[in-house]
């Protein structure tokens, strides 16, 4: 059973509580007790839905770009742009407007957020709402992980970083795979 199962105010509440701390103090500092503390529970009640800290964190990155993914959709349905662009950079914007997934891309955390990024279904699911398969997806994913790991010299220069090299990259594979 996955976080997903079980959203209850309980989970939402550790969740928020973790966000708040990473957003603080980063991703690898926050412990298990310095959650159960800031959420208002008992470390057994937190253990009783996250077995450890790395199925805590799964389920904060999955219960985000699931947030992510819906700000996203919004922001491409009202753009005239390229899809696959503007929804790269929506994410950027998206994740760069959130202090909680923002500490995720700093020096100390970027090996660990790219690890669960690639391994997470739901940030995988985010990439393919932009391409047409797996792996163009996970290969999306790459490309956000690294912009806001390494960000460009502003959003002007990652568009046409985008524009130049993501875009066509993604679409020449899309079109050869429907051949």
């Amino acid at each position: 059973m996955t976080w997903v199962d079980r959203r209850t105010p309980a989970v939402e509440r550790i969740l928020d509580a973790a966000g708040a701390l990473f957003a603080e103090a980063g991703v690898d500092a926050v412990s298990m007790a310095q959650i159960a503390a800031s959420s208002g529970c008992s470390r057994a009640t937190l253990y009783r839905y996250f077995p450890d800290r790395p199925a805590l964190q799964l389920a904060f990155v999955q219960r985000e770009a699931v947030r992510v993914g819906a700000l996203v959709a919004a922001d491409v349905a009202s753009s005239k742009g390229d899809p696959l662009v503007e929804g790269v950079l929506a994410a950027l914007r998206q994740v760069r407007a959130n202090p909680a997934l923002l500490a995720w891309f700093g020096d100390r955390d970027a090996a660990h957020t790219a690890d669960l990024a690639q391994g997470s279904e739901v940030v995988e699911a985010l990439g393919l709402s932009m391409a047409a398969d797996a792996e163009a997806a996970r290969w999306l994913v790459r490309v956000i992980v690294s912009l806001l790991t390494v960000p460009g010299g502003g959003e002007a220069e990652e568009r046409r970083l985008v524009e130049r090299f993501v875009a066509p990259g993604v679409i020449s594979s899309d079109i050869r795979r429907r051949r």
